[in-house]
């Protein structure tokens, strides 16, 4: 393969052209960085939903400063959006899917990412 001159193209041994997206280290590590921002949100999410069924299940107490500042700091984070995909899902009685929608976006987000970053046009 022979890059072109202007490093827009690709000549393969077939006599084809493919093109691909030059991009540059800096793009890549805030691709990199949008991503690593992506998998906290989704671990902290998964903290959010284990500490919900947690107080549920009445294995901790709500009551204890940790417990109350944990829960208060991942409500702050997570139930913005949580809220906006309630309002959108029907009403399931006991049982909320919006944390399921929120994981699967999320790494939906991700997916796109790390085709960006390898992807070749």
């Amino acid at each position: 393969m022979i890059v072109s001159a202007n490093g827009m193209g690709v000549w393969s041994d077939t006599g084809t052209t493919t093109r691909h997206l030059n991009r540059g280290p800096r793009m890549n590590a805030f691709i990199i960085l949008i991503d690593q921002i992506v998998n906290i949100y989704i671990w902290t999410l998964l903290a959010y939903i284990i500490v919900g069924w947690l107080i549920a299940f009445r294995i901790v107490n709500p009551w204890q400063p940790a417990v109350r500042m944990a829960v208060s700091v991942l409500g702050r984070i997570h139930e913005p959006i949580l809220g906006r995909i309630r309002q959108f899902m029907p009403d399931l009685g006991g049982i909320d899917f919006s944390p399921i929608v929120v994981f699967l976006a999320a790494q939906f987000l991700r997916n796109l990412l790390v085709d960006m970053m390898t992807a070749q046009y």
